[in-house]
């Protein structure tokens, strides 16, 4: 049997399985840095699989490793297995048992697939040269990002690895397409805390205050020449979801408080904008007579998918589910910690398609009603180990 046509065989037979096992991990989700049970849960089916494996890696992360009949390059396949802090609103047999924490981006089904991938790949070690590794992440939710950790700890060393492949739900793609785009993807996103300080008083009596309210919309609105008067072949997102000043009708507060995001799509870009947001931010409150408390938290860099490898992916994708299932994706101001990997290898980062508008299921990541077509279970799995398998007879 020819290799495509056997991945393909085996991903079909190994269908059930990685449903139950996405159903199991479904039910029992656990927050970022607290994934201890699915850790174990990932270590007892690596085990039962005979795939020898690193743990305890940036947290719960663990590393498998799958060697082939002779040595040769190495490749790594990643999944996340973190939840969310969302209550699950689906009625569903295998919804959340735990109130409050629920899969709601997907992080379960990847978590699947890569332990299908795992299997399919252990079956096949006699047919390929070379390495891959299984990195099963912590933490993708919640900053610094477990990828950061886990290549602290040195999950892309010892074997070193040569390049990197994600895959990602997509609720907005149908179950069975698959959406790739090479070179600039996802962007950077950094976190604003600020405090503005004036002086408090009467608002009957305005030459006794600095009003913090003034200087706060004062500021809102200069710092969007961060994106007015940036280049505008690089999209830049600068957005303020929180403002507090604990005043009344007729009292000034002393403070106001903000918190926003800064999203870019290039790192020098980036560097440019907290420059900027830093000069203004200073230059406005103190023009007004107050002053700033400014912190800006760099959260995940921006996500770049190497294009030589992403024009491997795409024509592995292309053999492996044919070039109508292929999309090409626009790109995408979200942010995702799969982004440090592709700034120490080349990296591509693809989405598997999940929707099912006849079933319902269309609702986006990170709400409540989130769920996959299990039907895109079939696919996942087996295209994982297929472009592992096409990567590795790349070198």
């Amino acid at each position: 049997m020819e290799l495509l046509q056997e991945v393909q065989a085996r991903a079909g037979q190994l269908f059930g399985q990685v449903q139950r096992d996405r159903r199991f991990i479904h039910q029992h989700p656990e927050l970022s840095f607290e994934e201890s049970e699915t850790a174990r849960f990932v270590q007892r089916r690596l085990a039962q699989l005979g795939i020898p494996m690193q743990t305890g890696i940036g947290g719960h992360g663990i590393a498998g490793l799958i060697e082939g009949r002779a040595p040769g390059p190495v490749v790594a396949l990643r999944a996340d297995m973190d939840a969310l802090p969302i209550q699950e609103l689906n009625d569903v047999p295998y919804r959340s048992m735990h109130p409050g924490v629920m899969h709601a981006c997907g992080h379960d089904a990847h978590t699947a697939c890569l332990l299908g991938a795992a299997e399919i790949l252990q079956g096949l070690r006699h047919r390929f040269s070379g390495t891959v590794k299984l990195i099963f992440q912590p933490a993708e939710e919640r900053l610094p990002g477990g990828a950061s950790l886990m290549i602290r700890d040195g999950v892309l060393q010892a074997p070193g690895v040569q390049s990197i492949i994600g895959q990602h739900v997509m609720p907005f793609l149908d179950a069975g397409k698959v959406g790739i785009r090479s070179g600039m993807y996802m962007a950077s996103a950094d976190e604003i805390y600020l405090t503005v300080v004036g002086k408090g008083g009467h608002a009957a009596h305005p030459a006794s205050f600095v009003d913090p309210i003034l200087m706060a919309s004062q500021l809102l609105v200069t710092l969007q020449q961060v994106v007015s008067r940036s280049d505008p072949r690089v999209p830049v997102i600068l957005s303020f979801g929180k403002i507090s000043g604990e005043g009344a009708t007729n009292i000034i507060p002393g403070q106001v408080y903000l918190e926003g995001t800064l999203r870019t799509l290039d790192e020098g870009r980036r560097r440019q904008a907290h420059e900027q947001i830093t000069r203004i931010t200073h230059a406005v409150c103190e023009g007004l007579g107050g002053r700033a408390e400014l912190e800006i938290r760099k959260g995940y860099p921006v996500l770049h998918n190497d294009e030589a490898l992403s024009a491997r992916v795409r024509e592995a994708i292309v053999a492996y589910c044919g070039e109508p299932q292929v999309v090409d994706l626009d790109l995408w101001m979200a942010s995702e910690d799969f982004a440090w990997y592709t700034h120490e290898v080349p990296g591509c980062f693809y989405r598997l398609g999940t929707r099912n508008e006849a079933r319902g299921i269309v609702h986006g990541l990170h709400t409540p009603h989130f769920d996959i077509d299990e039907e895109a279970l079939r696919l996942g799995p087996g295209l994982m180990a297929w472009i592992a398998l096409q990567e590795l007879q790349q070198a």
